[in-house]
């Protein structure tokens, strides 16, 4: 590997552009996945590694030498510690970086299975984390509207934990046109009037869930999509949920109701 040891060197910008800048990150088409896991996860799924980056310190890293003899093909890069914590998208640095294309969003297609649809979700950790809880519940996939966070941004990625790779992410999405003739239940989760308890909704078919941003809840255009609302049950005080956690709640409880409907008592 080569050693590089200055901030002013091509790759460090390049990496550092697209660890820190959305907008490098278009301009490049590409991304940053950091740490042991989530390389390890690309490389699992069948991506293709653009480049492998390490630290002096990741280097001696057993798991990490493991990931370099599974990509031996791929160009590998060794840097300093403190040059590699310049770069790295995190504040506390894995000693192992990767770089990979960012894939299109999937083509256009009739949907009719259950679907997560995002409006708003701004925060990298929910993103991730939403992506990661509706991986676990079975679903194949997702639908960001505009002003939800970069799916593909290096945190996002490191809160989905490799869930990107089990899932068809569609980004900037018109979510009328692509819920047009969804054959389920479309549920949004809101408070006030109208809305049924969530453990008193029919659960056991296709649905395509609603979450909103954090803060405002689903915006009035996209929950005028749904022809069902939600809300989840809570101890007196508590006004409201981290909208992960509420769709952690959600989608597992449809995820109960289908088995019990599979498997009968």
């Amino acid at each position: 590997m080569k050693l590089i040891s200055s901030r002013d060197n091509p790759a460090v910008r390049r990496l550092h552009g697209l660890a820190h800048s959305a907008r490098e990150r278009r301009e490049h088409g590409c991304t940053v996945l950091d740490g042991a896991h989530l390389v390890g996860a690309a490389l699992d799924a069948g991506w293709a590694l653009q480049e492998l980056v390490l630290s002096e310190e990741g280097a001696t890293c057993a798991e990490n030498r493991v990931l370099l003899e599974r990509a031996a093909t791929v160009p590998a890069l060794l840097l300093r510690d403190k040059l590699f914590a310049h770069v790295s998208p995190v504040d506390t640095p894995s000693g192992i970086l990767a770089v990979v294309a960012v894939p299109p969003s999937p083509p256009a297609a009739p949907l009719s299975a259950t679907v997560v649809v995002l409006d708003g979700v701004q925060d990298s950790g929910n993103l991730g984390t939403i992506l990661r809880t509706a991986a676990a519940a079975g679903v194949g996939d997702v639908l960001l509207a505009a002003g939800c966070a970069q799916a593909w941004s290096p945190r996002v990625l490191r809160a989905g934990m490799g869930a990107h790779f089990a899932l068809r992410i569609h980004e900037r999405c018109d979510l009328a046109a692509a819920l047009a003739g969804f054959p389920g239940a479309v549920v949004a989760t809101a408070l006030g009037a109208g809305s049924i308890d969530l453990y008193a909704a029919e659960l056991g078919g296709a649905v395509a869930w609603l979450f909103g941003a954090e803060g405002r809840g689903v915006s009035p255009e996209v929950l005028a999509l749904a022809d069902t609302r939600v809300s989840i049950p809570m101890a007196a005080g508590v006004e409201s949920l981290n909208v992960a956690a509420a769709a952690a709640i959600c989608l597992f409880e449809q995820r109960r109701q289908v088995r019990l409907r599979a498997n009968p008592a």
